[in-house]
């Protein structure tokens, strides 16, 4: 069975980025974004609004890249794959 996962957003930087260097020596750069969404809700007939927050890594050359041109509050697009990632802290 094949499979696609590609992603494209749109948003704001909920906090500034933050680039880390590994120990291979590559780069990686973490940031937070907001995507807005805007609708009107069917059986009131209002205007809603839905916000989804990302996490976001960014590998190598563009990490540096990001650390230099991306403050919090700047809009930003971002195109890549999508991964789920989970934690489990010490009460399980």
């Amino acid at each position: 069975m094949a499979s696609y996962n590609r992603i494209i957003m749109m948003g704001n930087l909920t906090r500034d980025p933050e680039l880390k260097q590994l120990a291979s020596g590559q780069g990686v750069c973490r940031f937070s974004m907001a995507s807005n969404r805007q609708f009107k809700n069917r059986q009131t007939g209002a205007l809603a609004q839905e916000v989804c927050f990302i996490d976001v890594d960014v590998w190598g050359a563009q990490a540096e890249s990001c650390k230099q041109y991306l403050l919090k509050g700047r809009s930003v697009l971002v195109e890549g794959r999508l991964k789920l990632d989970s934690w489990q802290d010490a009460e399980g």
